[in-house]
């Protein structure tokens, strides 16, 4: 596969990331737990395969690099939203990750480069979708195990410990970012 083709299907996979936001908010307003965790599996391993092909292609392209993160913020928008409005995580630091979000964003878009994530940023958004399919993780899978309330409350709360670290890189990534400006 050519370099023009890696870079295709690195697009190619962004938008489609971008495309899993909705379904995955409207699999968790309609109760369906299981099918929410697996989009935004599936979301987070688009995120990895885009960057590894944009990566083998020598680079991607500026268009991707600047709709690559806001396909992100789509993607973790949802299910943080719907965990702040059913209680699970608090809406003030909810809100502070989005302001963060927002105004990164606005900054990426001044910048003729698309702004590319730091280091990190990067770190934050992995933290951020591992936090989010802990919270996430349905009450019913239990992996054969027997004991499904357990693991499931035990993954939560790991998932609630995880949200707090990706949230102070995402404050200390964004002066980064702020820092270039």
């Amino acid at each position: 596969m050519g370099s023009t083709s890696m870079r295709k299907l690195a697009d190619g996979l962004t938008v489609g990331r971008a495309l899993v936001g909705l379904p995955l908010l409207l699999a968790l307003a309609t109760g369906q737990p299981a099918l929410a965790w697996i989009l935004l599996a599936l979301g987070g391993l688009s995120d990895a395969a885009d960057g590894w092909l944009a990566r083998r292609a020598g680079g991607g392209s500026v268009w991707g690099a600047r709709l690559d993160p806001l396909t992100d913020k789509i993607l973790i928008t949802a299910p943080l939203l719907w965990l702040g409005a059913s209680g699970v995580l608090p809406l003030w630091a909810v809100w502070l990750l989005l302001a963060r979000e927002l105004l990164i964003s606005g900054w990426r878009a001044n910048q003729s480069s698309g702004g590319p994530a730091s280091l990190g940023g990067k770190a934050k958004t992995i933290l951020q979708f591992a936090a989010l399919l802990l919270l996430l993780w349905p009450a019913s899978w239990g992996l054969g195990l027997g004991i499904s309330p357990a693991l499931s409350v035990w993954m939560h709360g790991l998932g609630w410990w995880l949200f707090w670290p990706s949230l102070g890189l995402a404050l200390s990534s964004a002066l980064g970012y702020l820092r270039k400006a």
